[in-house]
């Protein structure tokens, strides 16, 4: 029997932040040693691997989405979470437990020993001891921070994907694209495919796939998509799929998605209409979200970065509205915010700062001494937190307006939480 040292999920996670002395602390020896002692660096059934700046999320949820569609027994591991912290754990189509997290902790607790494990580690591990429970045909991890040394990386992909590569946590991944392509890479494994779902190409990837003849599956020239009217048609060396149904999720990542599906149909029967239906069913909460809220739309989207806030930029631009655009921002201060924000200066009409109260996170202030370097006008509201400023910002919306919430996961979650709990 196991000794609990904590009572509640809630208690768990809490204790879980002051289980190693720092919060991030990048390396595979420690979750190695405690993942062997429970036997979860392989599984018998494929693994995917999603690394990349931006469109991780979409690429799990979507993958997830069709081949639940196609019948097979699926499950995920994504993060950050939004609102509750069991949405990081999906078996099949439903989220884990509080008891089975509150079980894996407890064996993981007891297992590690001397053994000290980051909170994502830790978690990770819980993720990892849930699958193992159950039958399951296929597993789909998202690397959580780069690739290489992140924890997701101590189990061997059968698939890498990398869905983009942009600048984003320097200090962690390097100052250059090629940097931190090189380590996203680390998620090869040898004589294994790797999906590249950017159209741009850094030598890096090609670097380290020569190294382990790794095959390459590359957008834009393995394979590629065209948008029309209503409907979108992919194709590759193999097929072409036409009059496909339009996703909620960004087209690049979709097309990502279905090269992943092909590169699974030797060992799995996916079908078209099981393709349709996972386009059509994938939803992303956080991500170009709409919510109709009185006599405005509410638009959320945990764009953190700038390529994160081009891609956002891009689907306003195609989505106008006949009204103005409220934009309500709340940032964590180590994001690259001027270039985020400058992203986005076409789109926005007004501006509403909000102090983000959580470790990390800039003030109202702080957002708005960026606003004045890229030459926006000074006179934006600040709030003490993004829900003030969501409030205010209805208030002052007109019919046929828009409100725009971004900057963190953090922030869309705080406005989802009070909106829908």
């Amino acid at each position: 029997m196991l000794r609990a040292i904590a009572n509640s999920k809630q208690d768990w996670l809490k204790y879980l932040e002051n289980c190693h002395p720092k919060s991030i602390d990048l390396g595979l020896d420690r979750i190695k040693i405690v993942a062997r002692r429970l036997e979860l660096l392989h599984f018998d059934c494929p693994v995917i691997s999603v690394a990349g700046t931006n469109g991780k999320g979409s690429c799990v949820a979507l993958t997830h989405a069709i081949l639940t569609a196609a019948g097979y027994r699926v499950a995920s591991y994504t993060s950050p979470h939004l609102i509750d912290f069991n949405e990081r754990i999906q078996i099949e189509e439903s989220f884990v437990s509080d008891a089975a997290l509150c079980m894996a902790f407890e064996t993981i607790e007891h297992i590690r020993r001397e053994i000290t494990l980051t909170y994502f580690e830790f978690t990770t591990l819980a993720a990892l001891w849930l699958f193992k429970q159950v039958a399951l045909d296929i597993i789909i991890l998202e690397v959580g921070l780069g690739g290489r040394l992140d924890a997701v990386n101590c189990v061997d992909a059968d698939i890498a994907v990398i869905s983009t590569v942009d600048l984003d946590h320097l200090e962690w991944l390097g100052d250059t694209r090629e940097l931190i392509a090189r380590e996203k890479a680390g998620i090869m494994r040898s004589n294994k495919p790797c999906v590249f779902g950017d159209f741009s190409l850094p030598s890096t990837i090609v670097e380290q796939a020569n190294a382990l003849n790794t095959p390459l599956y590359l957008q834009g020239k393995t394979f590629d998509y065209k948008i029309h009217t209503s409907t979108w048609s992919w194709q590759s060396q193999q097929q072409t799929l036409v009059n496909l149904p339009l996703p909620k999720v960004d087209l690049q990542n979709a097309a990502t998605v279905l090269q992943i599906i092909e590169l699974l149909s030797d060992q799995f029967c996916i079908s078209r209409k099981a393709i349709e239906l996972g386009l059509k069913r994938a939803f992303i909460p956080g991500r170009f979200q709409i919510i109709e809220k009185e006599l405005a739309l509410l638009i959320l989207d945990v764009a953190h970065n700038p390529a994160g806030g081009r891609c956002l930029a891009k689907r306003l631009a195609k989505e106008p509205c006949t009204g103005k655009t409220h934009a309500v921002v709340g940032m964590l201060a180590d994001k690259d915010v001027a270039n985020t924000l400058a992203a986005l200066t076409s789109q926005v009409d007004y501006w509403y700062l909000a102090t983000l109260k959580v470790p990390r996170g800039a003030t109202a202030d702080q957002l708005n001494k960026y606003l004045i370097t890229i030459n926006q006008p000074s006179a934006a509201l600040m709030f003490s937190s993004p829900i003030v400023a969501v409030r205010h910002a209805c208030k002052a919306a007109q019919k046929d307006d828009r409100m725009l919430v971004f900057g963190s996961f953090h922030t869309v979650g705080l406005i989802l939480k009070d909106l829908y709990l």
